[in-house]
């Protein structure tokens, strides 16, 4: 009897051994997880934080967790609001953007998460989430983690991680990870915001928002070596408000100002998506046409008047009329590939084309 006994005890005290070691495995199992994970948010946030560009900061993070973790599903989803409006604009360029970036409304964003800033998981009802899923592929979804990225304290966009296991992203799992990386991407958002700025500063002009001379002096050698490298068209258009004196004089220089905003924004819906304009000085504008023979670019002049002309500036209740003048070079009319040169032949142009418009 006693030996039965002793038998039971003893079973019972190895069920008891064999539980802790159990138990034992499955901790240091979720330690060695757990620090799995940590490294590779660190390594995620190490290589972001060094990135001082938007559209570069975006195509980093996305590849890199889609790696790291490999997820079949990363993307962002971010208000296009005036901060952000021009940065996303020029991250359109990015192949890998064009499909993993989706612009939504702040009602969309608020809608999911709340005024919370915490991750959000969830692996039912993943319809309510159609607003900021990726199109084509969002079937395919079972399980998401949404982490919200805010822009000094503001709600304006989501990192997006998603899998078609509905195990990967369960509502009861720690966020902890998440929550730091969400916190780190905000920050580097913000960060690389200011250091797109101060390049904005320093290469357009802040009345017009039209690049400036400087930034002007680049892209015109810029171009002129592209055109001569393959044998193709370029022409050059200097522009000139005609009378503008008159405008500062009779309506005062704020009106002045904003008739200058008003003509730079006429141009650049006149013109091709592929023209550049530039503001030079004062009331002096240049646009450079890529593979526009110095025919082409007249037309494209005679237009641009035109509109200038038939769309008056409404100011206070006064319609302030204008007109512009217009010297046109080409490519052809160089000798050599002389960025000073270009402009000045334009320049003559203009001063002719001013010239004929003075009564005599």
């Amino acid at each position: 009897m006693n030996d039965s006994n002793d038998m039971d005890d003893f079973d019972r005290f190895m069920a008891i051994i064999r539980a802790s070691e159990e138990k034992a495995r499955e901790f240091l199992e979720n330690i060695f997880n757990n620090q799995e994970i940590a490294d590779k948010f660190f390594a995620i946030e190490q290589k972001i934080l060094t990135i001082d560009n938007f559209k570069g900061l975006l195509e980093e993070l996305l590849l890199l967790i889609e790696d790291l973790f490999a997820l079949p599903f990363v993307w962002i989803a971010m208000v296009s609001d005036s901060v952000l409006a021009d940065l996303l604009e020029a991250a359109e360029s990015s192949v890998v953007l064009q499909r993993r970036l989706k612009l939504v409304t702040p009602d969309t964003l608020h809608e999911l998460l709340g005024e919370q800033a915490e991750p959000f998981l969830a692996n039912d009802q993943l319809k309510r989430f159609s607003g900021i899923l990726p199109e084509k592929q969002h079937y395919l979804i079972r399980s998401l983690a949404m982490l919200p990225l805010t822009l000094h304290g503001k709600l304006v966009g989501s990192l997006n991680l998603a899998d078609s296991d509905p195990s990967r992203y369960q509502p009861d799992m720690d966020t902890s990870f998440q929550s730091q990386l969400a916190v780190k991407v905000s920050i580097c958002l913000a960060n690389v915001i200011a250091q797109e700025k101060l390049r904005r500063l320093a290469t357009h002009d802040p009345l017009t928002d039209l690049p400036n001379r400087r930034e002007m002096d680049v892209v015109l050698q810029q171009e002129l070596t592209r055109a001569s490298r393959y044998n193709q068209s370029l022409a050059l258009i200097f522009v000139d408000c005609d009378n503008f004196k008159q405008v500062n004089d009779r309506y005062g220089h704020d009106c002045g100002d904003a008739l200058l905003h008003h003509v730079a924004l006429r141009m650049r819906q006149t013109l091709r998506t592929t023209d550049k304009v530039f503001r030079f000085a004062g009331d002096e504008f240049v646009i450079i046409l890529p593979h526009l023979s110095l025919q082409e670019a007249e037309l494209a002049a005679t237009r641009l008047r035109a509109t200038v002309h038939a769309q008056p500036l409404e100011y206070q209740g006064n319609s302030v009329p204008l007109d512009i003048s217009c010297g046109v070079a080409s490519i052809a009319d160089l000798e050599d590939l002389d960025a000073n040169a270009f402009l000045k032949v334009a320049d003559s142009r203009l001063y002719e084309a001013k010239a004929r418009k003075t009564p005599q």
